[in-house]
């Protein structure tokens, strides 16, 4: 098992580069984890996120629950444009994630917000997610 936010991070590129609608506005290559501004856009940027360890049974599974942002960049396109990419990617986001080594027993995108950036050509959206995640050592 890698570690859960990793392994959540994985399990979301992977929905989203086989999601045709998504990959229909943001090239595949464009989808990745982050900390800044991209230079290429649009793009989508998970960030490191944070797990919140929620113990271990018996049988050594451990479980976790897993929070991170999903950063949405667009060029020229403004506002709207991100707002279209959020609504894809929500979209592609409702079905079952793929997980290797793990489960997942709960997943959710819990909120969607539209900042305004400084720069007037930037559109930016963030999508926040939590799952639920366990796994045997």
């Amino acid at each position: 098992m890698i570690e859960p936010t990793l392994a959540l991070q994985t399990a979301i590129r992977g929905a989203l580069v086989n999601a045709p609608d998504v990959v229909a506005l943001v090239s595949p290559d464009n989808i990745r984890t982050g900390s800044t501004r991209p230079d290429e856009m649009p793009c989508i940027i998970m960030s490191d996120g944070n797990t919140a360890l929620h113990g271990h049974d018996y049988t050594s599974q451990r479980t976790a629950w897993v929070y991170l942002d999903l950063h949405i960049w667009t060029l020229n396109a403004g506002q709207d444009a991100a707002k279209e990419i959020a609504g894809a990617v929500t979209a592609a986001l409702d079905t079952p994630l793929n997980f290797e080594g793990c489960e997942c027993d709960h997943f959710r995108v819990t909120t969607s917000r539209f900042p305004r950036d400084p720069n007037p050509l930037c559109g930016h959206g963030v999508l926040s997610v939590e799952a639920f995640i366990r796994w045997i050592i």
